[in-house]
């Protein structure tokens, strides 16, 4: 440890996504190659001696504590524990959530020394992994409120690669044995607790780590939800969603002294005739079992919402990943203005 294939697996791995601004700090990490990262690593940030950095990636993370906070974190996955390198500007990005991070190093904001804080969440303390739809994102849950983050990778080779190397990491662990299950009669495994409803798809690990994907329902229900907010202009079985991606809104500022532009997070859903953008609460549901009230805010509010048949034109850049598409929309007010127009001159 460590070997040349780990060393230049991290070093491709430790690219900061070029559309995300990031604290000179994480800047200097996103510089590192090979040995010299991994030494970093055990220098700055590994608690223990002996334990190995498996996985680096960079994902944009959500605390629980602060959910409307998306701050770009370096996750590095270890042999104990997950390391989140967050950027030193989320501390004071909520102030009502200051009390969630230790302020020891105040003294050191006026000094040219740039900080980063680093969450730790050791593997002993996890508790499950809810994948979320079309693996754009996953939430690491804990034991209690400070131990749930929420990474919008927004891509699912990331998801997955993460997910394989975690199960792998988690394969280490010497936990005691879960008790063997008690043997279940015919009637009792048939015969209760058959609500109709389907639960979300579980694998337990070895680790008694769960592993939780969701179930065909959660799409259903997203079917359901989008039908609504048409006003009733479609029948539901006929809505079909072809395209569910985390994706960011710009909205561009001009006539400021250097024109600047800003990404607001939204979930994109294209059905078979709309397209829609809401605002999605990625880190609250499903509800941690120690959650005590829903959250204030459901899991998807409509931003926004078009008829495809109202789309002018789709224009495209050139830049490479990740790729900038800009919808141009024929601004009628009146949708039915052309149906009314044919009613009046050419019938009664």
């Amino acid at each position: 440890y460590p070997s040349e294939l780990l060393m230049q697996k991290i070093t491709e791995d430790n690219q900061i996504p070029v559309h995300i601004h990031v604290s000179v700090s994480l800047q200097y990490v996103a510089g590192l190659k090979g040995r010299a990262l991994v030494e970093f690593f055990h220098s700055n940030i590994a608690e223990v001696e002996n334990e190995e950095l498996r996985h680096l990636m960079w994902s944009s993370v959500l605390f629980y504590k602060t959910p409307s906070v998306e701050v770009m974190a370096c996750v590095l996955l270890s042999t104990k524990a997950i390391y989140f390198l967050l950027d030193d500007s989320f501390i004071h990005a909520d102030e009502h959530q200051s009390d969630f991070w230790n302020k020891e190093n105040s003294d050191c904001e006026n000094s040219s020394f740039h900080l980063s804080c680093c969450f730790v969440l050791k593997l002993n303390d996890l508790q499950s992994v809810n994948v979320g739809l079309f693996d754009q994102y996953f939430r690491i849950t804990g034991h209690s409120a400070d131990h749930i983050v929420t990474c919008l990778t927004r891509d699912s080779y990331n998801t997955h690669t993460f997910i394989q190397q975690l199960m792998a990491v988690l394969s280490l662990l010497a936990r005691t044995p879960s008790p063997e299950p008690v043997d279940k009669d015919f009637y009792s495994e048939f015969g209760s607790k058959n609500t109709g409803k389907m639960e979300n798809y579980e694998l337990i690990h070895s680790s008694r780590v769960k592993f939780i994907y969701p179930n065909e329902e959660e799409i259903g229900d997203l079917a359901f939800l989008v039908a609504e907010k048409m006003d009733g202009l479609t029948n539901l079985p006929s809505l079909n969603i072809l395209l569910y991606v985390l994706a960011f809104q710009v909205n561009h500022f001009e006539g400021s002294a250097q024109n600047t532009s800003t990404l607001q997070p939204k979930t994109l859903i294209l059905t078979s005739s709309d397209l829609f953008l809401f605002d999605e609460d990625y880190i609250s549901y499903p509800l941690p079992e120690f959650a005590k009230e829903p959250p204030k805010r459901d899991k998807y509010q409509l931003a926004d919402g078009r008829r495809i048949r109202d789309l002018d034109r789709v224009l495209m850049g050139y830049q490479t990943y990740p790729q900038a598409l800009t919808f141009v929309f024929d601004d009628v007010q009146n949708q039915d203005l052309m149906q009314n127009l044919t009613l009046d001159h050419f019938g009664e």
